[in-house]
């Protein structure tokens, strides 16, 4: 089984957990596009999602699901997302697709965060495969990057890559995440970061492994 017949199967897990009548919270990434595939299935029996990214936006009108703004809403029954690493703890590493910021704000909006990924995301150490998405205003990019050195990484600028609030990333190679929350809440104290991709702070409530032998559910 490759890996794209697992995130399809997490997805598709992950479908048990909508309620009808509901606004869902919808990540992006490839995993997710998968799952806006599957919730498909549902639209008439959803009152629509709030989008983290404005390509997962996108996905969701083309299925025919009504889309609403993070700010149209006092709170969602689920949030479901991707990750790009995740650890035993259900904290995870996200970013890679740039939508980081977004994705925390929806799912800050949520009762329960469900997290959909293959086996290849789980890790025992955060950082241990992927680097570390930090999302920075422009003008603070040099600054910024000067204290990542300082703590010990190594941050490298994504070319070509501007988030949908207008901003850049860097990602930080070089970090094992010991302590997460700790790690999440002291870059987001430098100045100019707008946040960092560790979720540790607001973690996964439920975790959907897709698997060769089937979707597993760690709640």
């Amino acid at each position: 089984m490759d890996q794209l017949e697992m995130k399809k199967l997490a997805a598709q897990a992950a479908l048990q957990y909508v309620k009808a009548d509901t606004i869902v919270g919808v990540g992006s990434g490839s995993t997710v596009n998968c799952f806006i595939e599957a919730l498909g299935s549902m639209k008439n029996q959803i009152k629509g999602a709030v989008a983290a990214s404005k390509a997962s936006e996108e996905l969701l009108r083309q299925q025919g699901i009504e889309v609403f703004s993070a700010n149209e809403v006092s709170a969602l029954d689920i949030y479901v997302d991707g990750a790009d690493e995740i650890n035993p703890q259900k904290m995870m590493i996200k970013g890679g697709g740039a939508a980081l910021t977004r994705e925390k704000i929806v799912a800050a909006l949520a009762k329960k965060f469900i997290c959909i990924v293959d086996t290849s995301k789980q890790v025992d150490v955060l950082g241990s495969t992927f680097p570390l998405p930090v999302e920075v205003i422009p003008m603070a990019r040099s600054q910024v990057g000067r204290k990542l050195v300082a703590l010990g990484g190594a941050p490298e600028y994504r070319e070509g890559v501007v988030t949908d609030n207008g901003n850049v990333i860097l990602d930080v190679h070089n970090f094992k995440i010991l302590n997460p929350v700790e790690m999440e809440k002291e870059l987001n104290n430098v100045a100019g970061v707008v946040t960092n991709g560790i979720f540790a702070l607001r973690s996964a409530d439920v975790v959907i492994v897709g698997t060769p032998e089937g979707a597993k559910i760690i709640d």
